[in-house]
């Protein structure tokens, strides 16, 4: 950000004023483009599985110049008009629009090319979440395995001792924070499982 005219907070600190430029460079937009759909799903599953707002994915992909450069200059025109293709419309910031509008325009390459190509980025991506999704299947059965074992020791402390020792007062709420650790941790896999689909 330019600093502009610095005004004064207080006597000693200065501060740099935002250049409109910028801040309208940040203003969202809607863009339309024609994808396929196994772009569209890329996009969408790694902004659910990594909790990303789908408008920062795209920013985050298309604002890359060098990379989108690149991209311009190994597409293979034939190859992707034979895509299948949806139009689908996007919230993008008016700056990474302004990029891609640019870079398209100078490499004569076409704007839903260089966003398809630049998706295509995200397949490892998916590929090292479906991994990682894998082992967390894993790790749930032995929680879910060690939750029972719990609840068995709660209802021995329970038996032994009596619902109000201390003992069996603090593993209950011991207990209790488990259930919900576990069941957001359940939530989460089978949220995620749409990662195995794609």
């Amino acid at each position: 950000m330019e600093k502009r005219n610095s005004q004064s907070l207080r006597g000693d600190v200065n501060l740099p004023q935002p250049d409109a430029a910028d801040l309208r460079g940040r203003q969202s937009v809607r863009a339309t483009f024609k994808l396929s759909a196994r772009a569209i799903e890329a996009l969408s599953i790694v902004a659910v599985h990594l909790g990303i707002k789908q408008k920062s994915l795209f920013d985050h992909l298309i604002e890359d110049v060098q990379t989108l450069n690149v991209i311009a200059k190994e597409i293979e025109a034939e190859g992707f008009k034979s895509l299948s293709r949806v139009q689908k419309t996007f919230v993008i910031s008016r700056r990474t629009l302004t990029s891609l509008d640019e870079i398209s325009r100078q490499s004569r390459a076409p704007r839903d090319a260089l966003v398809e190509y630049s998706i295509q980025r995200l397949l490892p991506v998916i590929q090292r979440e479906r991994e990682k999704h894998r082992r967390r299947k894993r790790l749930l059965v032995e929680i879910d395995q060690h939750f029972q074992e719990g609840l068995k020791l709660l209802e021995q402390s329970v038996s032994a001792l009596g619902e109000d020792d201390p003992v069996s007062i603090r593993l209950a709420a011991a207990m209790e924070a488990y259930t919900g650790a576990r069941d957001q941790i359940a939530h989460f896999v089978v949220k995620a499982d749409v990662i195995e689909e794609f």
